[in-house]
């Protein structure tokens, strides 16, 4: 066994964090067979989301927060009449569900969103109280 891992048993590493939920940042819903397109990062001032929605309008998004859960669907509508002149259809404009629990640093209560050329944003600020701070010694 490798010293890296000399004080972990391989349940260890197999199950690593499978308990240890708090404050950690991960998804509670992906029900698509395939991953929907999208940037998550964090800094300092906040957690951001780019979310790409492609043909979509910013009413055809549902952004929802329960808890400490944010949930972000589009339903894709049934389709009325279908073409069958298109050469080439790449662009799937399909329904899709996703959910992530937020850690309590994130003020879930202050999101922003804007649509902007075909990009969902989302921030979600870092709770003024729970932001790094530099303590100077007197």
């Amino acid at each position: 066994m490798s010293t890296l891992f000399h004080d972990r048993t391989p349940f260890d590493i197999l199950f690593k964090n499978l308990y240890n939920l708090e404050g950690k940042f991960q998804p509670t819903t992906l029900e698509n067979k395939q991953p929907h397109p999208l940037d998550i990062f964090y800094d300092d001032d906040g957690l951001n989301f780019e979310i790409a929605c492609t043909g979509l309008s910013k009413k055809d998004i549902n952004i929802s927060i329960d808890g400490d859960n944010l949930n972000i669907s589009y339903d894709k509508p049934p389709e009325e009449e279908s073409y069958d002149g298109y050469i080439y259809k790449g662009l799937a404009k399909r329904s899709f569900k996703l959910g992530y629990k937020v850690a309590a640093k994130f003020d879930l209560s202050k999101i922003e969103a804007k649509m902007e050329n075909g990009l969902l944003h989302l921030y979600i600020p870092t709770s003024e109280d729970k932001k790094s701070k530099i303590v100077t010694i007197k």
